[in-house]
């Protein structure tokens, strides 16, 4: 999986408060907390590189003294976590997420101050282990099988330079790049390891690959269009055949996946016979009730992916790209047209029910 890490397991603990002064009725300070804070550019290798103990502890709360009855709270610890962070206690229970730079999670309480509630005896900081889940924000994820192309896609409408080869996997870790436009508009694109069959049942890299796509706002289905064999072992599957394996698997992985809007990207136009094939699967497509037969019954998604979009594109010869690079701008702003408009309507609503 590269040098990339989406998962880190951490031990946090509050600061222990501090002694109460039992002949003054002396507080003791509370315990200082342990915070998670989404900040840009953090990744979480670098929070392994820089703190290998993995250990966060906060600061303990001052004593009560006759100078200060009061004791002052200890020192907090924040932490600087990467957007789009989970957060899981060890039995795999979400307690919280950070999705936004400047968000912040309290990981871990101080302990009280010894005071006449707890006969000037200070109380020990809250003390767990949790687990940092980083699922990549994108505006739109690449998806597709080893070999479709999705690297060199990246490298030819954005900035990225993933490693390209012609082996089927390339790519092992997430990339990702920036759509830059004219008016300075910018679109990030994340091409995410390629799914293989069965990448729900966690093969290959399954749900690491998986659980990227959650987070991205848009799909961007990439099929190659003289079709795809992982293997002289695996069976040789058709473009068509492609798209609907790719529905199956985003299917049973987590149905909600398929409500996104979807574009579908028909790469390899420079090779022989791709008109031909287009023109086959076009018409597939139109009707795709009629050739379902051609698939086991278990590879046959329950709901076919409505596409917004079409576009045979060619990273060889460029055909297509500024095509598709438009059309990704039009579906993202269609899309946030649309969520202006239902919050718009929501506060109306919210204003007409309280007059």
């Amino acid at each position: 999986y590269g040098n990339f890490i989406d998962d880190l397991r951490l031990y946090v603990r509050g600061g222990a408060g501090g002694m109460g002064y039992p002949r003054l009725g002396g507080e003791g300070g509370r315990g200082g907390d342990v915070w998670f804070v989404a900040r840009e550019r953090i990744t979480l290798k670098s929070i392994k590189d820089r703190y290998p103990q993995k250990r966060f502890v906060a600061g303990t709360g001052a004593n009560s003294s006759v100078k200060a009855l009061k004791g002052e709270k200890g020192k907090d610890c924040e932490v600087p976590v990467p957007p789009g962070i989970s957060i899981l206690c060890d039995d795999g229970k979400q307690i919280g997420e950070l999705n936004a730079a400047g968000e912040r999670f309290l990981a871990a309480r101080g302990g009280l101050g010894g005071s006449l509630a707890t006969n000037f005896m200070p109380c020990k900081g809250q003390k767990r282990i949790v687990h940092l889940d980083l699922k990549l924000v994108a505006d739109v994820g690449l998806v597709g099988f080893p070999n479709a192309g999705k690297s060199s896609l990246l490298s030819k409408i954005s900035h990225a330079k993933p490693e390209i080869a012609d082996y089927a996997f390339t790519t092992i870790q997430p990339e990702l790049g920036k759509i830059m436009y004219a008016d300075y508009k910018q679109i990030s694109v994340a091409d995410l390891p390629g799914l293989i069959e069965g990448a729900h049942a966690n093969k290959g890299m399954g749900h690491k690959f998986l659980k990227h796509v959650e987070r991205t706002k848009q799909l961007l289905l990439v099929v190659d269009i003289s079709g795809f064999q992982l293997s002289f072992k695996t069976q040789f599957r058709t473009a068509f055949e492609t798209i609907l394996l790719l529905t199956k698997e985003l299917e049973l992985y987590k149905e909600e996946l398929l409500t996104k809007p979807v574009l579908l990207a028909i790469n390899k136009m420079d090779l022989p016979c791709a008109k031909d094939n287009l023109n086959e699967l076009m018409r597939q497509l139109q009707n795709p009730q009629d050739f379902l037969h051609l698939l086991q019954e278990e590879m046959i998604p329950a709901n076919t992916l409505e596409f917004k979009d079409i576009i045979p594109v060619s990273t060889y010869t460029g055909e297509g790209i500024e095509e598709l690079k438009a059309l990704i701008r039009k579906s993202i702003d269609e899309e946030a047209e649309q969520k202006n408009e239902e919050y718009r309507k929501k506060k109306l609503l919210l204003l007409q029910t309280s007059e």
